[in-house]
């Protein structure tokens, strides 16, 4: 208790000079990484804008009907998602295709720093800018925005249709609107996929799931219209190609994650059974803290999701939804000595973790692994602790609902 309170005099004494000593580097970092790979978008060279290349020429192949599960080793995506991808890819030139990606981005990663000054409930200059910037220098941003992927659309989008989906509302912002915005978001699978557990819990609706479900049936449905093979095949190819990547990924993947654990130890055959007991154990985990705090849920999830599967580092932009969760705790719990200290510590120490332009390509060997090892060490720690804060909040709940 004592630590405690040295801590929280001393956060009262210099939380405006430290402040703005944080949103400086934030700030800095902010535009030289994000004007850096704007620019490395339009660099081949540099592999600027590679993945968007690759999904740009498989989204036209795809309603051209070539077979591009048996034809590209790279060809990972659902069905689903060339019919979400076809509004920006399906019709343009790689060079237009660029320019609305990049237009696209800039909106979004707007509409994510609006989001985080909103959902972290910010207040003062001070706090509304650093909250702001959380999402902005963050590496994954840049890294996402220079490689061509839709990671920041998709996190922005999920986020945002998952907590509209759960107030108490009803009408065509329940039921249309919020959908429609997750629906969007599963243009990456390998990262939505375990946040459907939310939507399918959280809401007193299920329509909002339902409606999610069979929206993401009918686009593949319609993307297999386009193409030679039948339904089966298609599936089968897909997962073949899944398979494939999973192993391939595990083995020169430069980041954390149980699919490259299992593979250090020879037991990359077990990367899909992992896989769905992490997906059904956090399913069982989310219908029993259903009715805790929303940003807990969704920080969770973010976790699990980040260390289950293969990702690359732009992945970790999920990163972004434990850290809100957190300075909300840090907050709203400040009265209470160690719960909002230990939330501040972990979210700064999260941030630190995530700020451009990260350390896994910027140290050499072996201090990369040391970075990646630290980074994995803090966010195992969020983790445990957003897990204590739902068990804690579910009692309180519980506690609530028996009779006096």
């Amino acid at each position: 208790m004592a630590g405690s309170l040295t801590i929280k005099k001393f956060w009262a004494q210099h939380d405006k000079a430290l402040l703005r000593a944080a949103i400086s580097i934030m700030l800095v970092a902010s535009l030289v990484w994000l004007g850096y790979e704007f620019w490395r978008l339009w660099q081949p060279a540099l592999k600027g804008g590679v993945d968007l290349r690759l999904l740009h020429g498989f989204t036209q192949d795809w309603f051209a009907g070539r077979p591009i599960y048996r034809e590209s080793h790279s060809a990972v995506h659902p069905m689903a998602s060339y019919v979400i991808l076809w509004p920006m890819l399906g019709w343009t030139t790689l060079p237009v295709a660029r320019w609305l990606f990049a237009a696209s981005a800039v909106f979004v990663l707007a509409w994510c720093m609006g989001f985080a000054v909103r959902e972290c409930r910010a207040e003062g200059l001070l706090q509304r800018t650093f909250a702001a910037l959380i999402p902005a220098s963050m590496y994954a941003a840049g890294a996402a925005i220079g490689n061509g992927q839709f990671t920041i659309h998709v996190i922005t989008l999920l986020a945002a249709g998952l907590l509209l989906a759960g107030r108490e509302q009803r009408g065509l912002r329940l039921y249309l609107f919020a959908p429609a915005l997750v629906l969007m978001a599963f243009v990456k699978p390998n990262i939505t996929g375990f946040f459907f557990w939310i939507l399918l819990f959280v809401p007193r609706s299920p329509l909002p799931a339902l409606f999610v479900a069979l929206g993401y049936a009918s686009l593949t449905v319609i993307a297999a219209e386009f193409q030679r093979s039948d339904f089966v095949s298609l599936i089968r190819d897909l997962l073949v190609r899944i398979s494939f990547v999973g192993i391939r990924g595990s083995a020169t993947g430069n980041v954390a994650n149980l699919h490259i654990w299992l593979n250090r130890l020879g037991l990359t055959e077990w990367n899909l059974p992992v896989t769905l007991a992490a997906l059904t154990a956090l399913g069982f985990w989310i219908c029993r803290h259903r009715r805790v705090e929303p940003w807990v849920l969704l920080g969770v999830t973010a976790y699990i999701a980040r260390m289950t599967t293969y990702h690359r580092w732009y992945d970790d932009m999920l990163i972004l939804l434990p850290m809100v969760a957190l300075f909300r705790i840090a907050r709203e719990r400040s009265a209470e000595y160690n719960t909002g200290i230990t939330a501040g510590i972990l979210l700064a120490a999260t941030m630190l973790a995530s700020i451009a332009p990260g350390g896994l390509f910027l140290f050499p060997a072996p201090w990369n692994k040391l970075y990646v090892a630290g980074q994995v060490a803090v966010w195992i720690a969020g983790l445990v602790f957003l897990l204590r804060q739902a068990g804690i909040e579910r009692k309180r709940i519980i506690e609530l609902d028996l009779p006096k």
